[in-house]
């Protein structure tokens, strides 16, 4: 029995060895490859430190004078907005009033040059320029997810004026489920909904109206009841 113990210690000591070894053998690996490897690795830990330390001096020291610049350049815009001068509002023909289009032109990484390029889309708009207003609404971009519902939608009216109507038809269908507000999400299901049955595309719009149906009756008073029987007949 006392010989059985020693042997299986024995073995159990063999093991520990060899397991010592094998770490023996990857420390000497590991070493080799930091010593072989060296320059190369202190150059790209340099290049890292250089990236992380750009970063920050790019958010400090550039982006963040320029949103403040960006900013006031858009309110100017919004101030001439809200008085209906929409030419002014729109501005890009002088430095003395850049307006919505100066401000994403020379602003566009910042939030408030972004958002410039989509009030500057939705002046075009309004002026009958839809490639114009369909390409700066396509540049603007957001974290809010009500604001880029509302982008695609008003892209939709772009491309349907444009008589793109089936792309018209899919954006609409984007802007329906870019965002989680309830009353968002209605207003533009219907939007494809009414596209849809435009286009004789029956199938696809009572998809939609049966949608509004289960998810949003309280928007909506019944009005897709009727819709859906449209789908039928129209």
């Amino acid at each position: 029995m006392a010989d059985l113990h020693n042997k299986k210690n024995e073995q159990e000591g063999k093991e520990t060895v060899e397991f010592f070894k094998d770490l023996d053998k990857e420390a000497l690996n590991i070493e080799g490859f930091l010593e072989k490897n060296a320059k190369v690795l202190s150059i790209g830990f340099g290049i890292l430190i250089v990236a992380v330390l750009g970063w920050f001096g790019y958010q400090q020291f550039i982006l963040g004078p320029k949103n403040e610049e960006a900013t006031k350049s858009y309110l100017s815009a919004q101030k001439n907005l809200a008085e209906g001068k929409d030419d002014l509002a729109l501005g890009g023909k002088s430095v003395a009033n850049p307006g919505f289009l100066g401000t994403y032109e020379q602003y566009g990484s910042t939030e408030a040059g972004k958002l410039a390029a989509y009030n500057a889309g939705l002046i075009e708009f309004k002026k009958g320029n839809y490639q114009k207003a369909y390409d700066l609404l396509d540049n603007f971009s957001s974290g809010n997810k009500v604001l880029v519902a509302l982008k695609y939608g008003a892209m939709a009216d772009c491309l349907s004026n444009l008589n793109k109507s089936d792309d018209a038809l899919a954006m609409a269908d984007k802007a329906s489920s870019a965002s989680d507000d309830a009353y968002t999400s209605y207003y533009f299901t219907k939007k494809a909904g009414m596209l849809a049955l435009a286009l004789k595309k029956n199938a696809d719009a009572k998809k939609y109206f049966a949608a509004i149906d289960e998810k949003y009756q309280d928007y909506d008073n019944g009005q897709s009841d009727a819709f859906i029987e449209m789908t039928k007949y129209y």
